[in-house]
């Protein structure tokens, strides 16, 4: 079903547009560093909190693209529409509700999550948060568009529309803090002008019908309840995964607080580094569930078998490769941070120590796992997942990184243990084959 040159066309644009992405967040933190410590405070915070939402997003339009992968594979062309249409009806309205919600409750939120932090900091927050909370429809929006196109392979028009949104973004940046100097307004309106571009654009395209699947207004004013049960029932799982485990992370940025000023510095700045390793991983996601959700929607689960050991194959070879890169990179990097050699010495090592488990564990623990939620075995993963990360990453943090005072380094080693354990599991139960006797679809 999928050739080596269709492989080739779904993997690298797909790569480029998560790269791109990572430059333009170092850019973006780049440009308001011109304005005051508190702003770069204040946009960080709210990003963090951002994220929470950008993963729900992203979530249900996982979702919807394992559906639409499975009709699109089964040659029900007008379902797998009908499927697209029906995850922006939802995206977007439930983004509307999360919209109204944050610019009700905006500083509560923040006076919630963040405590009392200083009055400069907290109206950075909430000026921030208040525009961002305008763009949510527009991510949403977005992400189900970009999710109907990855189903059919034509990711190369993702890339594109992302370039062109981040030279929105970075050239409104530029203009919005150097030359109408409106702090932090002068970076978040850009942003929402991205974003609103993004989700019209790609809007648009969904409307076309020379595209294999197209939405029709037919489908978006009819509510199908069977289509959104279909799209839910993979969408929640993986919204309860990704929102138990960013506030994990919040939990784990808690005990970085109490490590001292050198180990934070350090595990900020690897965690930088770490994002861009992780590139490939995140990249080779959508890719398993376009494969493998066509080939099981057609049937096919011999061959989903097969392109499940071939896309492992490319993901271990390619995190390799880019692990490595960015290894090598990382003591050069060094250099332009005012750093003690102290602090450089601990970003080196806890890159190193991340680089080999992205390389060797992250693939199964990741990308095979949306591969077997493609398939159908979204219950089985989605436990497995906040298992590992409850009670093995968030316990064994604690335990390595206060306990066994390794600081840091700890938490490291327990994020490790947690994508080495999902992963022996996850690979012992594509062995199994219990996945190739799930429906999704009927």
């Amino acid at each position: 079903m999928f050739s080596n040159q269709a492989l080739k066309n779904l993997i690298i644009p797909l790569f480029f547009e998560q790269l791109l992405v990572a430059f333009v967040g170092i850019a973006d933190v780049f440009v308001i560093g011109f304005v005051s410590e508190a702003a770069v405070s204040g946009v960080s915070l709210v990003n963090s909190f951002n994220t929470i939402f950008l993963y729900l997003f992203i979530a249900l339009a996982s979702g919807g693209a394992v559906v639409i992968s499975q009709y699109i594979g089964k040659k029900n062309f007008d379902k797998a529409g009908e499927t697209a249409s029906q995850l922006l009806v939802f995206s977007f309205l439930f983004s509307i509700v999360i919209e109204i919600v944050i610019l009700f409750y905006n500083e509560t939120l923040m006076l919630l999550i963040f405590g009392h932090v200083e009055d400069e900091v907290m109206d950075a927050c909430v000026t921030y948060l208040r525009i961002s909370a305008y763009s949510y429809p527009a991510l949403a929006v977005y992400n189900a568009g970009t999710a109907m196109y990855r189903s059919f392979g034509k990711t190369s028009t993702t890339l594109y529309l992302s370039l062109i949104a981040n030279i929105i973004n970075i050239i409104g940046n530029i203009i919005g803090v150097f030359v109408l100097e409106a702090g932090v307004s002068g970076v978040a309106y850009p942003s929402l002008i991205a974003r609103v571009f993004s989700a019209i654009a790609i809007t648009f395209l969904c409307f076309s019908i020379h595209n294999p699947i197209y939405y029709a207004k037919k489908w978006i004013f009819a509510w199908n309840t069977v289509l959104q049960r279909q799209i839910l029932s993979i969408a929640v799982p993986n919204g309860i995964e990704s929102g138990v485990f960013q506030l994990v992370k919040v939990a784990l940025s808690s005990v970085v607080s109490l490590f001292g000023t050198y180990q934070i510095a350090a595990n900020g700045v690897a965690q930088s580094l770490w994002n861009m390793s992780a590139l490939v991983c995140v990249s080779m996601g959508p890719v398993y569930i376009t494969v493998i959700g066509q080939c099981m929607g057609a049937e096919h689960t011999e061959q989903a078998e097969q392109y499940f050991k071939k896309l492992t194959k490319i993901t271990i070879l390619f995190a390799l490769l880019w692990n490595g890169l960015i290894f090598a990179i990382t003591p050069f990097l060094m250099q332009f941070y005012a750093l003690s050699e102290e602090t450089k010495d601990l970003v080196i090592l806890l890159v190193l120590i991340h680089n080999i488990f992205n390389t060797i564990s992250f693939p199964l623990a990741d990308p095979l796992g949306k591969g077997l939620r493609a398939a159908g075995d979204v219950k089985f993963t989605t436990v497995i997942s906040l298992f590992t990360t409850i009670g093995v990453r968030l316990l064994f943090a604690v335990l390595l990184g206060i306990y066994c005072n390794l600081g840091v380094m700890g938490i490291a080693y327990a994020m490790c243990l947690d994508w080495t354990i999902r992963g022996i599991i996850f690979w012992i139960r594509f062995k199994s084959d219990i996945w190739k006797h799930f429906k999704v679809i009927e």
